[in-house]
């Protein structure tokens, strides 16, 4: 009798997951394995290529390896990672979300404006966000942010073209600080307040207290924030595409603009496939990395 209704169990939570999975297999794993085949051919849109494709191995791989622009694109992605991701959205939502839960005055205060402040980039989408942020960065001196260091008798500052990929990395903290803060707060609310008292009691200061207790609660949280937000800005296009296509120059070109330029410009997809493939077994290495960082807290 147990063995029919495990069955029955199992048949169920199949028919539940059948839809998610055949959307997933259909999106996203039947796309990433069309991209990593189409890497090791000549494939283009357009011209001779595009009808007679041929198998060239790993000739794709060999040029993107000896492409400056590929290596250079790397490196500002990792740059605008660290410093929008992990410093940015992780630092500063962690410690939003921890002043507001250990200040009850400012909580009690400062809540509504908060919440309407810090949760609207994640009810505006992507493309409105960037076009609101190129009003308020428009380098001419009715600008928003123009007007506000002119209030100091600042010159004008072309922010997209003179400051690009400082502009890109605030707009993106802007946007990863929402969720940062949610997920912080929910864990922070979690923390028993016994736990926290009995610590002074015993006569931890208030850093010991929030680097050997709270940290030490919290790391398999950040943990898991920290590879969410590295995984999805590492990838990120939209939102650097609208605010500067990528420039001026190459200035703000981070691998998913690479990307896009090598197969929709230059009509290489092959070439572009080879490129994101790389970007692919990237972002596989570093979700392994913090799964088992999570395994080994846990």
């Amino acid at each position: 009798m147990r063995r029919i209704q495990s069955w029955r169990e199992g048949l169920t939570v199949a028919a539940f997951l059948a839809p998610a999975l055949a959307l997933i297999g259909l999106f996203t794993v039947a796309p990433g394995i069309w991209a990593v085949v189409q890497s090791f051919t000549d494939r283009a849109l357009v011209g001779r290529n595009a009808a007679n494709v041929q198998f060239i191995g790993l000739d794709n791989y060999a040029q993107l390896a000896g492409d400056p622009d590929f290596s250079a694109s790397l490196v500002r992605t990792v740059v605008f990672v660290l410093l929008s991701a992990i410093v940015g959205q992780t630092i500063l939502g962690f410690l939003t979300a921890y002043l507001l839960a250990t200040r009850p005055r400012w909580r009690l205060r400062f809540s509504p404006l908060f919440a309407a402040i810090f949760l609207l980039p994640l009810a505006v989408p992507e493309a409105v966000a960037a076009l609101a942020w190129a009003s308020i960065a428009n380098g001419t001196e009715q600008g928003f942010l123009n007007r506000m260091t002119g209030a100091f008798g600042a010159e004008p500052v072309q922010w997209l073209q003179e400051h690009a990929m400082a502009t890109i990395i605030v707009v993106n903290i802007w946007r990863g600080i929402p969720f940062a803060m949610v997920l912080f707060s929910a864990a922070l609310e979690g923390i028993s307040r016994e736990v926290l008292e009995m610590s002074l009691v015993d006569g931890a200061t208030a850093w010991q207290q929030f680097r050997r207790i709270i940290l030490g609660i919290l790391r398999p949280q950040i943990l898991l924030f920290l590879m969410l937000t590295t995984i999805t800005t590492f990838g990120i296009f939209g939102l650097v595409y609208f605010l500067t296509r990528g420039g001026p120059g190459d200035a703000t070109t981070l691998i998913g603009i690479y990307i896009y330029l090598q197969g929709f410009k230059f009509f290489e997809i092959g070439f572009g496939s080879a490129a994101a493939t790389v970007m692919l077994v990237i972002l596989l290495t570093l979700g392994v990395y913090y799964v088992r960082l999570m395994r080994e807290q846990a």
